[in-house]
């Protein structure tokens, strides 16, 4: 009995290859994983209009045919023949969207160049004229050399015609075909053919492809995108500057009114020095977290955000990694355990591996209330050029210190413990469009939960213990509660291995439960010297104010500068060890996190000093 002739269909992800497949097969089809790997084999019967019956197997997605993921090399095996025990494909149907011609082509003039039998499924055309895109699929069929067939697969559109187009194309002799060269050289003729394979297009999408020309362009891009994140950070001290001080002097009423309903006591203590002040100096600064997630938000609903990542894939390959880093990297800006986590998309282990060990780096949404309240302290809210505040510059350049020194380690990571190439990176671009406001309220309002819950669990279990520590054992007669308290005992071991880089005992204290969450430090300071002023009225001040009465602007700066490499929160070693299958690169990042933050706390300290500040 002959074998059946094999047909695979082929294609980016998101192309409607599955659809179509199920179109095609109905119930006649079967699905197994490939030996050897866990990828999905899907494969079935095609009947052709002789009634001739054929192996239709449905490939999963690619961009490219030198890609690395498993299965991106699976695809790249079956239709190169080297895949062991799976026949080589006779003939091949590569699925184009319509509504994304350009982008499609590319991977399309690859494989059309192998010289195999060929036909192109022009597949979801009913969106394309959706959305006013009209295409001449003679025009394409002419430059590309192949029959292209218009598609609906979910309708059963251009079902037969397709069937008929395989036919054929297994009895013309297969035809080498001109070689577009490198990736390059293979955008620029499918941005060709797609130009004059394109009847018409509304005034909307020309629009977008004007905006795509300014936002992706390779200098103007990039400069938009810093412009933009400065603007982002200016408005997170602007915009939430009312707002805070109403929570500020909330929380400040709250504490007054407890301490003047309750008579003195250690009872009255935990709720106005531990819980009220702990909890509330964090709370407080809910306002900047929702103004920053504004724009996370909106910039990802916009269609941006995917755009934004193509901008920094060359930037992040010259230090060794792809634009596949940039999206983990991204959501640690919000948190870095799901940064971790979505490093699994990343085929490359060396790729992934640098990726983990440098989103702690990433500015977590956990730092900005302890960048927030030293800035306030000491640095003088006025303007600096224009509408530029003093404030939100400092902002912006710690977010950007942040963001370089990753690039740094990677660069330096990859050129030794996890040597290797950098991958490549090709990503659909979701078409523009304006962010619903529903949908960016129930984000906002999930952000904030999240927060408020942390402010109401994690920060104020450890507001508790450190109150506790801080007030037993209790003071003798003139003597500092702090001094003589477990807590005081503690930091002042600390402080003589920190002190070298400017920090205080109060400092020393603050950096132990921060480990649990970075808002901690920010609690931790607040309890500290609420429980140190005791019942003085006089110097029961806002924490700000007592940061500015206490430090020195060079100590203010290292410690800044400490938080923008200390490690995360414990959770994150977790998570890192978890996605590592062990505690080597936990303990590697914890080592080499301290040892940035002590080295360049100290820099700053001691480079303040030496300028007399």
């Amino acid at each position: 009995m002959s074998q059946l002739r094999k047909v695979a269909l082929v294609g980016n992800p998101n192309a409607g290859k599955s659809a179509l497949f199920n179109a095609l097969t109905g119930a006649r089809q079967k699905i197994a994983n490939y030996p050897g790997v866990t990828v999905e084999r899907k494969a079935g019967r095609l009947l052709l209009p002789s009634g001739q019956p054929i192996e239709l197997v449905d490939l999963p997605g690619s961009y490219g045919l030198d890609s690395t993921s498993p299965d991106e090399e699976v695809t790249r095996k079956v239709i190169m023949g080297e895949f062991p025990g799976e026949q080589a494909p006779d003939a091949l149907i590569v699925v184009l969207d319509a509504s994304n011609l350009e982008q499609h082509l590319v991977f399309a003039l690859e494989v059309i160049e192998l010289g195999k039998p060929t036909v192109v499924a022009l597949n979801m055309v009913d969106l394309a004229e959706r959305d006013g895109l009209v295409i001449d699929p003679a025009a394409l069929a002419s430059e590309l050399g192949v029959p292209v067939i218009s598609t609906v697969a979910v309708r059963r559109r251009g079902l037969s015609e397709l069937a008929e187009a395989i036919a054929q194309a297994g009895a013309r002799e297969p035809e080498k075909r001109h070689p577009h060269g490198f990736l390059p050289e293979r955008r620029l003729t499918a941005h060709a053919i797609a130009d004059g394979a394109i009847l018409s297009e509304t005034a909307r999408h020309r629009l977008h492809a004007k905006l795509d020309r300014v936002l992706l362009h390779p200098w103007i891009g990039p400069l938009i995108l810093f412009a933009l994140l400065f603007v982002v950070f200016q408005a997170v001290f602007a915009g939430a500057a009312p707002f805070a001080d109403g929570l500020d002097a909330g929380v400040a009423a709250l504490g007054d009114l407890v301490r003047g309903a309750l008579p003195p006591s250690l009872i009255r203590d935990l709720l106005t020095d531990g819980i009220i002040s702990g909890v509330g100096s964090v709370v407080v600064f809910l306002p900047q977290i929702i103004i920053l997630f504004f724009f996370i938000l909106a910039m990802e609903a916009s269609g941006y955000m995917a755009r934004a990542a193509f901008l920094m894939d060359r930037m992040m390959a010259s230090v060794g990694l792809s634009g596949r880093s940039f999206i983990p990297l991204l959501s640690s800006f919000a948190c870095a355990i799901p940064g971790i986590m979505a490093t699994r998309s990343i085929a490359d282990p060396k790729d992934r591996l640098t990726t983990i060990l440098v989103a702690p780096l990433m500015t977590c949404s956990a730092r900005l209330p302890v960048y927030a309240v030293v800035i306030a302290a000491v640095i003088p809210q006025r303007a600096v050029l224009g509408p530029v505040g003093l404030q939100g510059l400092v902002l912006f350049a710690l977010y950007a210190l942040g963001v370089v020194s990753a690039m740094v380690v990677a660069l330096v990571l990859r050129s030794t413990v996890t040597k290797g190439a950098a991958s490549g990176f090709i990503m659909e671009l979701p078409k523009y469009q304006m962010p619903r406001l529903k949908d960016l309220m129930i984000g906002l309002w999930q952000r904030a939960w999240i927060f408020l819950r942390r402010a109401g669990t994690i920060i104020f279990m450890v507001t508790v213990v450190l109150w506790l520590l801080l007030n037993f054992p209790r003071a003798g007669q003139g003597e500092s509660q702090v001094d003589a308290s477990f807590a005081g005992k503690i930091a002042n071991g600390l402080a003589v291995v920190v002190e070298p880089i400017g920090f205080n005992r109060d400092i020393a204290l603050s950096l132990i439960p921060a480990m649990a969450a970075r808002e901690v430090a920010v609690s931790s300071l607040a309890t500290t010297y609420a429980v140190d002023a005791g019942d003085d009225d006089s110097t029961q001040a806002a924490l700000g104010e007592q940061i500015a009465a206490r430090w020195t602007l060079p100590t203010a700066l290292a410690f800044l500068a400490w938080f923008v490499f200390a490690p995360q929160c414990m959770s994150t070693i977790a998570v890192t060890r978890r996605e590592t299958n062990g505690w080597k690169w936990p303990v590697f990042m914890l080592l080499y996190l301290f040892g940035l933050a002590y080295i360049f706390a100290g820099i700053t300290y001691w480079s303040a000093l030496a300028l007399g500040l």
